[in-house]
């Protein structure tokens, strides 16, 4: 279990100040100047060193992401985009971040711009986070009321000016390049790539595009060094991740913990376990509701981190834990995610417009049994063509729920299809 001095979000509950003069007290702001001062390549040197992969949910290495930016300008400006457009059902990680220890991420970023050459860093910020946009615009004023970024920002001589945009509430504009077009001012609709941002992303000019969590923790790790981040968790799955879990447990919360935590630690340490018990446990999306869910034998022996949930055709995702006991009506729970997905497809490529709305017709008819138990062979047939043929990872994220619930619950659809059949009502309400 992570102890408390090595935890790096330390007001994730806003029991604290989370005023500038809050954030210097537990550490945040101390010696910027130096670390700036250790220059760029030793700063992505030492992030990738420390094993940091992106907290927003593809795990890509961020040391490397930040290696891809020019080391020379060509003439174009570079820029760093912090996504806090966080919509993916049941993660709400960021959020804690931006209202409770704003400093945390606005230090990030300007450590983070310096080591990529960006004097300007842009955050996005999901339409519907208002008080959080209050708290980290309040933090914003802060920082350049004290110097610590605007012109000559902590006295380093690196100009840096941070901007706040706040989207409209589309989950789309989560993905890197439909949020650089909305940033534009344009429809949030993903670009083809390439060109990558790295090459071509804001306004045309190179641009990095990271997770809120993966820029707030930069400070910390490099004040305490890469081999100390290095040291939670298994190879290539390290440091610390804030877990948000949801659902079926008895306290719901957002803890900080170290990677590689087995999931069941996770529930019965932090959440107090699974509602009724362990025995009770149906199933669990593990990283957020693309994923796919793992069945309650799996959770047993389950690990929280990229390769061994990859391993099980699932992923770690956002860390978002979705619990679900005996209670739950699996199929129904997919089905409302398919929905969603449905919703909040762009519609440009003709997989995802036309495959979101076909596979939640379906669904819509397996939750009730009307359905023939080919279908479902016909379901995963869809979400297969879906899956890999959009520009971008919608179709995945839409496809997966449904692949994840027929891997594993495909005898529960089948019965509630022959309930349908020959008891109708009797054998429907025992389901």
């Amino acid at each position: 279990m992570l102890k408390d001095q090595d935890r790096i979000f330390t007001n994730l509950y806003g029991m604290h100040d989370r005023s500038l003069a809050g954030a210097k007290k537990r550490g945040h702001w101390n010696g910027t100047k130096e670390i700036l001062a250790r220059g760029r390549d030793k700063i992505v040197e030492e992030i990738k060193a420390s094993g940091l992969r992106g907290r927003g949910g593809a795990g890509f290495p961020t040391g490397l992401k930040w290696s891809f930016m020019p080391k020379q300008s060509d003439g174009r400006p570079s820029y760093l985009v912090v996504n806090a457009d966080e919509s993916e059902p049941g993660t709400c990680k960021d959020r804690e971040i931006m209202r409770h220890d704003p400093h945390t991420l606005i230090e990030g970023c300007l450590i983070a711009s310096f080591a990529m050459g960006a004097n300007a860093c842009y955050i996005y910020i999901r339409g519907e986070y208002i008080r959080e946009r209050e708290a980290l615009q309040a933090a914003m004023d802060e920082a350049y009321d004290a110097g610590l970024v605007g012109k000559n920002a902590c006295k380093s001589g690196f100009d840096f000016d941070i901007y706040l945009a706040h989207g409209a509430g589309a989950y789309i504009c989560g993905e890197e390049t439909a949020l650089l077009e909305s940033l534009e001012g344009k429809k949030g609709m993903p670009r083809m790539k390439p060109p990558f941002p790295a090459g071509a992303g804001l306004y045309g000019c190179p641009t990095t595009v990271n997770n809120v969590e993966s820029i707030a923790v930069v400070p910390t790790i490099l004040r305490r060094g890469p081999d100390w981040f290095a040291s939670f968790g298994r190879p290539n799955n390290t440091g610390t991740k804030l877990f948000g879990i949801s659902g079926h447990v008895n306290n719901p919360c957002v803890v900080e913990e170290a990677m590689s935590i087995p999931l069941k630690e996770l529930l019965d340490k932090h959440c107090g376990g699974v509602r009724g018990g362990w025995k009770n446990l149906k199933a669990v999306i593990p990283g957020g509701s693309s994923v796919p869910m793992l069945r309650a034998e799996q959770c047993d022996d389950a690990i929280m981190d990229f390769d061994w949930l990859r391993e099980q055709r699932s992923g770690l995702g956002t860390a978002a834990v979705i619990v679900m006991d005996q209670s739950t009506d699996v199929i129904k729970a997919i089905w409302r995610l398919s929905k969603f997905y449905k919703h909040e497809s762009c519609g440009q490529c003709t997989p995802c417009r036309e495959g979101t709305g076909w596979m939640m017709r379906v669904m819509d008819r397996l939750v009730r049994g009307e359905a023939e138990v080919e279908e479902i062979d016909m379901l995963m047939d869809v979400t297969k063509q879906v899956e890999g043929h959009t520009i971008c990872a919608l179709g995945d994220a839409a496809a997966w729920p449904i692949q994840g619930l027929i891997r594993q619950f495909r005898d529960e659809i089948e019965d509630r299809i022959k309930a349908k059949r020959t008891g109708r009502t009797g054998a429907m309400a025992a389901e």
